[in-house]
């Protein structure tokens, strides 16, 4: 063992570790790139499956102005809940496999699109959809003609928040067998400290990169002129919500 690592073990913050960090990414590419490529399919299959369950039931609720007490608990249980313990309980089912971490990673992403899809549809101006449904739209197509365009840069928000989530937390995999590049860092016995900070500074790095990457497409799908609108809400920033729960039918 380099005598500097074992020091390192017990020393206090040490900017070298920095540089030791590096020094192991570009040491140890194939095994980083090998482990990238694992944080990423674990990653993005979360988001999708969280995008086909979040995404249709928001805009279904949003749709509808029902729900906003639903979407609300849905979000702040989502962000209650740890995902180690998500992980511990799904053992029994699951067993120690890429299914039992997959699962907590949806439960992480589901509360943003949730809440996010269930404020843009709701939020859309009401006299833009009264038009819509005066030159005798459906209500299908008012989703998909009025709605869902107005919507979708909010929507991207909330997908872009979830995303970084994700991305962030999935270094839990490696207690589970998911793979990924947590296996480094849970792993200090194998990769020494200088592993575990290499592998670290590259999930902020991926974690970066897919909020950028997001960032770019939310602006491409975005209309010019709403642009300087767009807001990367949270779920902590929708309070009038509560107030607004499942609002009585008007006559």
């Amino acid at each position: 063992m380099d005598p500097r690592e074992s020091r390192g073990m017990n020393d206090d913050f040490r900017p070298r570790l920095f540089v030791d960090g590096i020094r192991f990414v570009l040491d140890n590419a194939s095994l980083i790139a090998a482990k990238t490529l694992e944080h990423l399919v674990l990653s993005g299959a979360a988001i999708g499956v969280a995008l086909a369950i979040a995404v249709p039931l928001g805009v279904l609720l949003g749709h509808a102005h029902r729900g906003a007490f639903l979407a609300i608990n849905v979000g702040n249980v989502g962000r209650a809940l740890p995902s180690l313990a998500l992980i511990a309980f799904g053992l029994p089912i699951f067993g120690i496999s890429f299914t039992n971490v997959l699962v907590a990673l949806v439960v992480l992403a589901i509360p943003p699109m949730l809440l996010n899809t269930y404020v843009a549809i709701d939020g859309v101006d009401a006299d833009a959809v009264g038009a819509a449904r005066g030159m005798g739209m459906t209500e299908g197509q008012i989703v998909r003609r009025v709605e869902l365009p107005l919507a979708l840069p909010l929507i991207f928000a909330g997908v872009r928040i979830a995303a970084v989530f994700v991305v962030a937390t999935a270094t839990i995999a490696a207690i589970a067998g998911g793979g990924g590049l947590g296996d480094i860092i849970v792993n200090q016995a194998s990769y020494r400290l200088r592993g575990v900070v290499g592998a670290s500074m590259c999930v902020i790095v991926l974690a970066l990169a897919v909020s950028a990457a997001l960032a770019a497409l939310q602006r491409l799908v975005t209309p010019p002129n709403l642009r300087p609108r767009v807001l990367m809400l949270e779920p902590t920033h929708v309070p009038s919500l509560a107030s607004r729960a499942d609002p009585e039918p008007g006559p």
